[in-house]
Formats: structure tokens, C-alpha cells, sequence
């Protein structure tokens, strides 16, 4: 695994070469591996967990059901929508009960959910409803808001789903039959959508999970994270594209394979603090385990070559209904919410299979946190040679007791540039994700600007989450 990691983080973008600095402009760098550091002195990498907050949805209409999934939320200027399939299945029975169906459910502050009565397609004879597509691909309809800024108005909205089959009365999904691959949507408000290919143009691969496409912004394309089988174990594979109709060959994504598990969703996402580090939250498929589910944590800066973490980062217990077959899936999209800043939002599956609804959970992460390095005694940090392009530096941490911080800035050889030690700085500490180092007799940032520094922090009882200069 450590082999592994050093691999990865030789390829990531943040590497540099001897006489280099790093470029990180404004983005918010996460302390999530040693992409950013050169030498590190005591302290420890502590992943974290998000906390269980209430019940966002529980799909308890008729076109809705136990087996309503692959929820995908994301925000569109001043609302947030979460888009998910409507499905119920007869566990007494052991059958599917309807046809599944695209819905919809919106907010204004990403906690209390209504499901809007649209009247676009007709279930049982009434159009009064939340659902939002009725045809190809309703088994995983995966939308997104295009930030592409040459895309049309009319197709501000765009999805990618796969096929189904017809039997008996109603559509359901298969691998086996029918026709395979992904095919392409879009849409101008998001609730009237179309379909824009004729045939699935993504073909190589498996695809019945959620496969997930949005704008890259560090490529200037549009990629697609879908599902493979490699050797019977379900992966996850990459495409890209330049115009949305025409993508590459998939190929499958990197990380430890040191332990082969099934990862069945891959919730991967640009972060919007850094849009050059992709976080993914795949749920880890335990087939022998009474096919349960639990989502752990990865990240990549190419987003191709990931760093997975082992532990389950929605564990059954987070609160309750999370144990059974397929009930623990994060959802795909990670939301700053108004009512707090200072937290994501995180929003996970539960109750599936049981009943005649299941339900959506949201959880609270504190902002940057997916991990930190801890310091209980003291530690210390050096970054490799950063390019400073802003006026002020800025930490995300949370000190215990009687904990501090200092910074000291460094030149090429370690040596404390003047002005700009630990000793002529304020000590720094509390509980902060935009905390200002600041130095005395009123030196500036901006003095260091277009130069190479390396940044020393000293901590005591304190986790540091995150680094920037903006």
C-alpha cells in the first residue's frame, strides 16, 4: 500500500522537480496525503467521518418504493434538487411493482425537501407528480448542471443513463439483455428533458449502477466514471469527451490493488474548494457479507490515479437500517448548505429492501475535513516550494486545550526568510477553517509574491484540515 501511494503521488499534479515550486493558485489545499509536503516531523493522518443528521427523503409515493436509488444531488444557483430512480420491489411476493421512473425533489436550504407536483408524465392516469423522465435510462439517471462555458442554454442540463428491457408489463433493468451501453440527455430547466442519442455511445463496459458524467474543469472535457467487471470484481472505468456525443475508449482507474473489493458506485466529483482534487465516495459491495454495503473515501488530483482509505466512512451504525442488502450508498453530490459554511453536506442511503419506502439520511462533514494531520504533543510540517500568488495565508484547524500554532515561511535552503518567522508571528489557534496567519510590524504576504517559499508549521493539540493562499 505505501508502494502504491508513492506511485500515485510521483504522477499527481502537485508533484514537482528538483529547482520547481508547486503552482497552487487560490485552491484550498486538503491534507489528505503528502502531495503538498516534504517532510513531516511526529503527528498522524486521522481520516474522518461525517455526523448523522435527519431524514432529507423517504420515497414513500406510489411510483416511488423500498428500492428507490442512485439519488444524485447537485445545486443549480439558489435551489438544490436531488434526482432519483422510483422503484418498489414485493419482498414477500419477490417481484418488481412497477415500472421505475426519474424523480425529483427540491429545497432551498438542502434539508427540508418537497417533491414538486410537475404534471410532465403520467403515472396510473395523473400527471400529478414529481416525476421528470419515462423512458431509456430510468434505471440510473445520472444529470448534471454543464458549466461547460460553450454550452447552449437549452442543454444547461445533461445526463447519462442506460438502457433497459421490456417484460411482462412493465421495464426493468438487465446486463443480460437488451441494449447495453450509455446513452445521452439534456435538458434546459432540468425537469423537461430529451434524449439525444438513438443508440448507447459508451458501450465497453457493464453500467448498471450509477454512472456518473460531468464538465471537467482542469481538462476542458467532459469525462464519464461508469462500471466494469475486472475478473468478476465490479471497478470503475474512465472516458472523456469533447463534445458529449463522441468519448473515448474507457479505461479502468487506478488504485490499491493490493485488496481487490467490489466498489459498485463511484461518486466522483470535482471539489468545489479545489476543483483540481476529485473526491469520490464509492460504496464497497460485500457480495459474501449478505450483499451489504458501506461507502469509504478516495481521492485523486488527476483524476485518473486514486488513493483509496480502507475504513467505511458511513458505517452501519450511522443511525440506524444501514446493515441490510444494499442499504448504505453514499449519494453522489457533496453541498455547501446556507444555514453553515463551516460544513459539506453528505447525503446517504438507507432502509432498502424494507418496507414500502426506503430513505435518504443527510450528514454533516466540517469543511476540508475528509482528514487531518493530529498532533497530540508537537509536530511539525514543511511543504515543498510553493509559488506565492496571494496576499495572505490561510489554515483550517481545530486546537485543543492548550494547543498553538506557529509559521514560519522558509527559502529554498530552510532558512527563515526575515520578517517572516514563527518569532515574528502571531501564535495561532481555536477552532477555524479560515484562520489568517498574520505577521507583526505589518509585513504582507504580497511582499513574498511570484517567489518560491516553503511553509513550516509547529503545532501542538491540533488538527490542521487544510492550507491556503488566497
Amino acid at each position: 500500500m505505501t508502494r502504491f501511494i508513492a506511485l500515485v503521488l510521483t504522477a499527481i499534479s502537485l508533484s514537482v522537480q528538483a529547482g520547481e515550486s508547486i503552482k497552487i493558485g487560490n485552491n484550498v489545499q486538503l491534507l489528505v496525503d503528502d502531495a503538498l509536503i516534504e517532510r513531516q516531523i511526529n503527528g498522524e493522518r486521522v481520516y474522518h467521518r461525517p455526523t448523522p443528521k435527519e431524514v432529507a427523503i423517504t420515497t414513500d409515493a406510489p411510483w416511488e418504493g423500498n428500492v428507490s436509488a442512485y439519488f444524485t444531488f447537485l445545486q443549480d444557483g439558489d435551489e438544490f434538487r436531488a434526482y432519483y430512480r422510483g422503484s418498489h420491489y414485493d419482498t414477500e411476493r419477490k417481484l418488481v411493482t412497477h415500472r421505475e421512473v426519474t424523480c425529483v425533489a427540491v429545497s432551498k436550504d438542502g434539508i427540508t425537501w418537497s417533491k414538486p407536483e410537475l404534471g410532465i408524465w403520467e403515472f396510473d392516469g395523473n400527471k400529478q407528480n414529481n416525476i421528470v423522465w419515462d423512458g431509456i435510462g430510468t434505471h440510473c439517471f445520472a444529470p448534471f448542471v454543464d458549466t461547460n462555458p460553450d454550452c447552449p442554454p437549452e442543454q444547461r442540463y445533461k445526463a447519462v443513463s442506460r438502457g433497459r428491457y421490456v417484460t411482462g408489463d412493465f421495464e426493468v433493468p438487465s446486463r443480460q439483455k437488451g441494449i447495453t451501453g450509455l446513452y445521452l440527455f439534456t435538458s434546459a430547466d432540468g425537469l423537461n428533458w430529451k434524449q439525444i442519442s438513438d443508440k448507447p455511445v459508451i458501450t465497453d463496459g457493464a453500467f448498471d449502477s450509477q454512472n456518473i458524467a460531468f464538465w471537467d474543469s482542469n481538462k476542458n472535457k467532459y469525462v464519464c466514471y461508469s462500471r466494469l467487471f475486472i475478473n468478476g470484481v465490479r471497478a470503475i472505468q474512465y472516458c472523456e469527451s469533447d463534445d458529449f456525443r463522441h468519448w473515448t475508449k474507457p479505461i479502468p482507474i487506478n488504485y490499491a490493488k493490493a485488496y481487490r473489493e467490489h466498489l459498485y458506485t463511484n461518486a466522483i466529483q470535482q471539489y468545489s474548494r479545489n476543483p483540481s482534487l476529485y473526491i469520490g465516495l464509492p460504496t464497497r459491495y460485500l457480495p459474501k457479507e449478505d450483499s451489504r454495503v458501506e461507502p469509504i473515501f478516495m481521492h485523486s488530483h488527476d483524476g485518473i490515479n486514486f488513493i483509496r482509505h480502507s475504513e467505511a466512512f458511513i458505517p452501519e451504525s450511522f443511525p440506524k437500517e444501514r446493515s441490510g442488502n444494499r442499504s448504505n450508498y453514499a449519494c453522489r453530490g457533496i453541498l455547501t448548505l446556507p444555514h453553515n459554511a463551516n460544513t459539506l453536506s453528505i447525503y446517504g442511503s438507507e432502509a432498502y429492501y424494507t418496507g414500502k419506502d426506503s430513505r435518504v439520511r443527510r450528514f454533516e462533514l466540517r469543511t476540508d475535513g475528509f482528514a487531518s494531520i493530529r498532533a497530540t504533543g508537537q509536530a511539525q510540517i514543511f511543504t515543498k516550494p510553493i509559488l506565492i500568488e496571494g496576499d495572505a495565508i490561510y489554515l483550517n484547524n481545530q486546537t485543543r486545550g492548550k494547543g498553538s500554532i506557529w509559521v514560519d515561511l522558509l527559502d529554498k535552503n530552510d532558512k527563515p526568510i526575515p520578517g517572516f518567522s514563527k518569532y515574528e508571528a502571531n501564535s495561532m489557534g481555536g477552532d477555524s477553517v479560515h484562520n489568517e496567519v498574520v505577521w507583526k510590524q505589518g509585513r504582507s504576504l504580497k511582499e513574498l509574491r511570484g517567489k518560491a517559499v516553503k511553509i513550516h508549521i509547529t503545532f501542538s493539540s491540533t488538527d490542521l484540515y487544510s492550507i491556503q493562499i488566497k
